[in-house]
């Protein structure tokens, strides 16, 4: 029977392009529906697509591949954000007010707005992370409900050049498959990767890929430095062909076979007389291939080192490196990271934290762990009812009348479902937003009390009528009583002149008619 609930994710990498349907149960378990791949070394460059029709080929395959796998058409795909020109900008946002002002949710929100609007030429935010506020000398998470006389907003901005959402949006619409959502590919790595301990303590995530590596610097569960080093093991390979004038599918498999990322220096008086070879014609030494393996990757790791001292967390990450990605596989990688960065935390994660069922195709090296994390961070069921493709694909005739039934009572209870979950959802925004009007309008009728205490009554009046326009029915009792307060206020000497000359001038008025009435009367 086909399948119609299900979610759908897909990776734009620079040596496949992946695509995987899963579904999610109640308790946390993925179960892997369809699982598919593209290679794509010759249409994406450092996770940039470069050549958009071969990108679209590869794209209409995969979907092509997870239909079939389904037995159901798929409408709309979460789509995993990556490549050489993504990283992260810090941005302050700093509020200064007369007196002191409760936070409220709608002032975050403009914050967050005015970050938003930071000058970027021919750039996007594709995503804002708040790392904490300054109130007095304090850094908050969550600020809302302090009062304060300034707050500055503390954000960091995941940016990338435009162009990079534009080829992805184009292939996308090619394909006749609407993008449910962006995910950030680092964060997708990190949620299926990283525990709850490492994010807290401070680590740094390293995903070695093909043609880039990636740093995420996380601490106390924020995200707080993300770069992407232009260089992956596709470098290595590359070295060894260019110094040994070989193919570079024969250093691939020198690479994969003999390379390793760190060995032990000889003794004194022992020398390495090995040679690797594949065949008759194509050899190497193995100190040859350990001089040019260790010195690329050298350089990967100490750029990795200049990105956590930029990130200002080198000394606060005390869950240390956290290695993955395919890179992840060569042959002692954790120890070239230890004595190149003299750190002792170092740990490689070729499997993910996320549960996982049907996963057996799924190859446990590092390389799905992204994949993984963009089809857990999707909520929206990615199915394109068809009654009669899917009644052909159960029968094989497509006249089937009762597999079309099922279909057509399947989609009606579907979209019920998604009706009903709208309304829930709808509901719950609704009344969250009531309670923090509620919330907004009780800490107005607070100032307006303390205000009233110190007999401020013109201060005591602004709050009162702020309230007053926020229309909260629960607060209007107290709204009456503050009315009758502030009508019970003591006169001061400017309202008691201001009476005095009122009164004169109505006497002055009544006199002058009853002279004129005089006159007239002669």
């Amino acid at each position: 029977m086909a399948v119609t609930d299900f979610i759908v994710a897909i990776e734009l990498g620079s040596t496949k392009i992946i695509g995987l349907a899963g579904r999610k149960r109640a308790d946390g378990c993925i179960q892997i529906l369809a699982h598919a791949s593209e290679h794509s070394s010759d249409c994406i460059r450092k996770g940039v697509i470069y050549n958009s029709d071969k990108t679209l080929q590869c794209l209409t395959s995969i979907i092509r591949s997870l239909e079939e796998q389904l037995g159901a058409s798929i409408k709309k795909a979460y789509v995993g954000i990556g490549g050489k020109s993504m990283y992260s900008v810090e941005n302050r946002v700093f509020r200064q007010f007369n007196d002191e002002t409760k936070i409220s949710l709608a002032l975050t929100d403009s914050m967050m707005k005015a970050n938003r609007e930071m000058a970027l030429p021919d750039k996007d935010i594709l995503e804002v992370v708040p790392q904490e506020y300054l109130i007095g000398k304090e850094l908050r998470i969550d600020p809302v409900g302090i009062s304060t006389d300034s707050i500055e907003g503390h954000y960091l901005n995941i940016i990338a050049r435009r162009t990079l959402k534009d080829k992805i949006k184009q292939c996308f619409k090619l394909a006749k498959c609407e993008i449910a959502g962006y995910i950030i590919s680092p964060v997708a790595t990190a949620e299926a990767v990283l525990t709850s301990d490492e994010r807290r303590s401070g680590c740094a995530l390293v995903d070695l890929g093909a043609e880039t590596t990636t740093v995420a610097i996380y601490k106390n569960n924020i995200l707080r430095h993300l770069a992407v080093i232009p260089l992956g093991s596709n470098n290595v390979t590359k070295d060894i062909s260019s110094d040994k004038q070989i193919d570079e599918e024969d250093a691939e498999e020198l690479k994969l076979r003999f390379a390793s990322a760190y060995t032990e220096a000889p003794k004194e008086g022992e020398k390495n007389d090995i040679t690797y070879s594949l065949d008759d014609q194509t050899s190497i030494k193995a100190a040859e291939l350990e001089e040019i393996v260790e010195a690329r990757i050298k350089e990967i790791i100490l750029n990795v080192e200049n990105q956590i001292k930029f990130s200002h967390y080198s000394d606060k990450l005390l869950a240390g490196i956290v290695i993955t990605g395919g890179g992840a596989n060569m042959p002692n990688i954790d120890e070239a990271f230890r004595q190149t960065m003299h750190s002792d935390k170092v740990r490689i994660a070729k499997g993910s934290k996320i549960s996982l069922e049907n996963s057996e195709e799924l190859p446990n090296d590092g390389t799905c762990n992204t994949i993984i994390g963009v089809l857990s961070a999707g909520k929206d069921n990615c199915c394109k009812i068809d009654p009669t493709k899917s009644a052909e694909l159960f029968s094989g005739t497509g006249n089937d009348l009762k597999s079309q039934q099922e279909m057509e009572e399947e989609k009606r209870r579907q979209e019920e479902e998604e009706r009903r979950r709208k309304e829930a959802e709808a509901k719950r925004k609704e009344e969250a937003l009531r309670l923090q009007k509620v919330k907004e309008c009780e800490a107005l009728l607070e100032e307006t009390r303390k205000y009233l205490s110190k007999n401020k009554y013109d201060k005591a009046q602004e709050q009162l009528e702020l309230a007053i326009e926020m229309n909260v029915s629960e607060k209007q009792e107290e709204i009456d009583e503050l009315k009758k307060k502030m009508s019970k206020k003591p006169k001061t000497f400017v309202d008691k002149l201001k009476d005095f000359l009122e009164d004169r001038a109505n006497k002055f008025s009544d006199g002058a008619n009853k002279i004129s009435k005089d006159l007239l009367d002669e």
